[in-house]
This record gives structure tokens, sequence and C-alpha cells, in this order.
């Protein structure tokens, strides 16, 4: 099964899978085509953005779960 961690960066997790891309801008990740935050790590995008990172990886592991089933 396909996990990410919250130091997966953010060009990995959407080469998993690009259905992340909605979830990341439903957190308030709108800078994801940004060259600079696909070599952020998914704890570090939360922390500028002032997001939950467990929240988050959470959200991505359930989604990529879900697809698995």
């Amino acid at each position: 099964m396909a996990k990410v961690t919250m130091d997966t960066l953010i060009g990995e997790a959407i080469q998993i899978d690009q259905g992340i891309i909605p979830i990341l801008m439903g957190a308030g990740m709108h800078c994801i085509g940004c060259p600079s935050a696909q070599g952020e790590s998914l704890a570090e995008a939360a922390a500028v953005h002032g997001i939950d990172p467990i929240g988050l990886v959470g959200a991505i592991n359930e989604y990529l779960a879900a697809k698995e089933q």
C-alpha cells in the first residue's frame, strides 16, 4: 500500500497519486504547482500554511488506502 509521511516531499506525494492534489488544495495549499513547493516536505508545507501536519498526512493516507480497496 502506498503511504506518505510528514517527510514525504510534495512532488513525491503527487507522483504517488495526483488525486492528492485536491486534498492539499482543500487544506489551503494553493501553491502546488510552484516549483519550490515540489521540494518541500508535507511537514514543512503544513508549517508554512498553519496546517496540522498529522491531520494532513492522515487524510492523504486515508485517501490512498480507500483507493486500494
